[in-house]
This record gives structure tokens, C-alpha cells and sequence, in this order.
């Protein structure tokens, strides 16, 4: 056999048996997950709240207990997490939010948040309206470099 042929089945088989790793650790890994999520459902409460500042920061510039850094993996440490701030009763507490609603939180608002221990699951607003905070998209170049050149034209620009 020529020595291409049997590099390339070493390559394949290595191929496949880090697929199979993959899946399986993927498997843990969802399983986890689903525990987690189930234990943040039946340790979450209700609580009024007022938002002073929202962040996303590292894990140690947070203010957040030593215990909370401890727990930590090393890995996760360095990354940034939504970090709030917010007056819970008399005291200040700095809370982690979840990802998918830390834009619609509003600052400097009173609201009523779903926590789990120190992990913002859910906000409402309380007081006044209900501001959806969304962020603007970022317009592409294409795009800026066309509504220049229509406003140069002096024609109407596009929508």
C-alpha cells in the first residue's frame, strides 16, 4: 500500500474518535445544564429592586463575594460576566444577570426581578412606563457610503 493511503485512514479514525469524545462530552455537558437550570427554578424569588449601574465586567472587578470567586473555575475568572448593581432593601448588592435580558434591564429604574441566589433571572419594570432598551444596529459601510452619496445627490436617503 502507498504510505498517502495509510495516512489518510490514521487521519480518519483519529477524526472519528475525537467526534465521538466530542459528542459525548456534549452530553455531560447538556445534562449539567438541564441540573442547573432546574435548580435555579425552584431557588428563584421575587424581589423589588432599584438599578443603579449595569456593567459587563471581569469576574474580580465585580464586587462580588470572595466565596462567589473561590467557586469559580480558573478560566471563567478572566472572562466578563453582566455584572448589576442594585439596591436590594437597605443594602447594595452587585448581582450577575442573565445574557439574554441584561439589554432590557433599565438603569436607574425600580423593578421587580426574578433572582436565584445572586443570578438576575428576570426583570419587570415597576414604576412608570416600560422601556425596551435595544440597542442600534450598527449601520455596514455599504450602507453609510450609499446615504452619503445619495445626500450629496440630494436625493431622498434609504430606509
Amino acid at each position: 500500500m502507498k504510505t498517502w493511503v495509510i495516512v489518510l485512514i490514521v487521519i480518519a479514525v483519529v477524526l472519528i474518535g475525537l467526534i465521538i469524545a466530542l459528542y459525548f462530552l456534549g452530553k455531560r455537558a447538556q445534562k449539567k445544564q438541564q441540573e442547573q437550570q432546574a435548580m435555579l427554578e425552584a431557588n428563584k424569588q421575587t424581589v423589588s429592586m432599584l438599578i443603579i449601574d449595569k456593567k459587563k465586567m471581569k469576574l474580580r472587578d465585580s464586587g462580588l463575594p470572595q466565596i462567589v470567586l473561590n467557586q469559580t473555575p480558573k478560566l471563567m475568572r478572566g472572562s466578563k460576566l453582566p455584572i448589576i448593581k442594585a439596591k436590594v432593601g437597605p443594602q447594595i448588592m452587585s448581582l450577575i444577570c442573565d445574557d439574554k435580558i441584561f439589554d432590557s434591564v433599565p438603569v436607574k429604574k425600580e423593578v421587580k426581578a426574578v433572582v436565584s441566589g445572586i443570578y438576575v433571572l428576570n426583570v419587570k419594570g415597576l414604576h412608570g412606563k416600560q422601556t425596551e432598551t435595544v440597542p442600534a444596529k450598527k449601520k455596514s459601510r455599504f450602507k453609510r457610503a450609499l446615504e452619503m452619496a445619495q445626500e450629496k445627490a440630494g436625493a431622498k436617503p434609504l430606509k
